[in-house]
């Protein structure tokens, strides 16, 4: 399986931190985040991935090269005008003829993958999304399930009142090629706002994959230290 890494951010709210490179290369505990996300990957069967860039982009490309010495190969996929979330898989959808992962590479989230890929295999949906329980839903995804964990609905930031569901998009999901007829060739597209919202209205199925681990943004100062005080204390590989 094949995967796309999300690393195309400014990260504004995380300056100067993100002056001279793109959010996902923050360093926490040590390590730039997206580093981390490329080893989770690799270490759950991942051969190859491509990462998507448009802010500071040589500060990726410096620091993983083809991937060879993180034993995956990476491919890279320049944006100079941000194509959205769902947009930045659109230009890439010659290299994904098969079920492929999305990662969003601002979280920390801790998670079986090759469980999720199981899951999604087993389910034979269209797509599976890693959901999570979460006290606050104004800034997230948000869905709605079933009792068999088909999503019915698909907020993204909902206003107050417009859903009790407090499950939330954790930005990894397990896609099929047949997402691509949804997205728009020649505009920006995210997947949050417009492209699980447009699978849900054609009658097509989404899966939500629950999780149990942490899942910890890098969106501000605030959830930065949260992260790197949660990380200071685990030995990790």
């Amino acid at each position: 399986m094949k995967a796309l890494v999300l690393a195309a951010g400014k990260g504004q709210r995380l300056q100067p931190l993100t002056d001279h490179r793109p959010k996902p290369m923050v360093s926490v505990a040590g390590k730039p985040l997206l580093e981390r996300i490329v080893l989770q990957l690799r270490d759950a069967g991942i051969s190859e991935l491509f990462i998507n860039l448009h802010h500071c982009p040589e500060a990726v490309r410096r620091h993983f090269g083809e991937g060879t010495c993180f034993g995956i190969h990476i491919g890279y996929s320049y944006e100079p005008e941000l194509l959205g979330t769902a947009g930045a898989a659109k230009k890439l959808e010659s290299c994904f003829q098969d079920s492929f992962m999305v990662y969003y590479g601002d979280n920390y989230v801790e998670i079986d993958l090759m469980d999720m890929i199981a899951f999604h295999r087993e389910k034979k949906g269209i797509g599976t999304i890693a959901v999570f329980e979460a006290t606050e839903t104004f800034a997230s995804g948000v869905v709605e399930q079933n009792t068999q964990s088909q999503i019915q609905r698909f907020f993204e930031k909902p206003a107050p009142g417009t859903t009790a569901s407090r499950l939330v998009n954790a930005g990894i999901y397990v896609l099929e090629p047949a997402i691509f007829q949804f997205i728009p060739p020649d505009a920006p597209s995210d997947f949050g706002r417009d492209l699980f919202p447009a699978i849900l209205a054609k009658g097509k199925t989404l899966y939500a994959y629950p999780l149990s681990g942490k899942v910890i943004g890098i969106d501000t100062p605030a959830s930065l230290s949260k992260l790197e005080s949660y990380l200071s204390g685990k030995t990790l590989s």
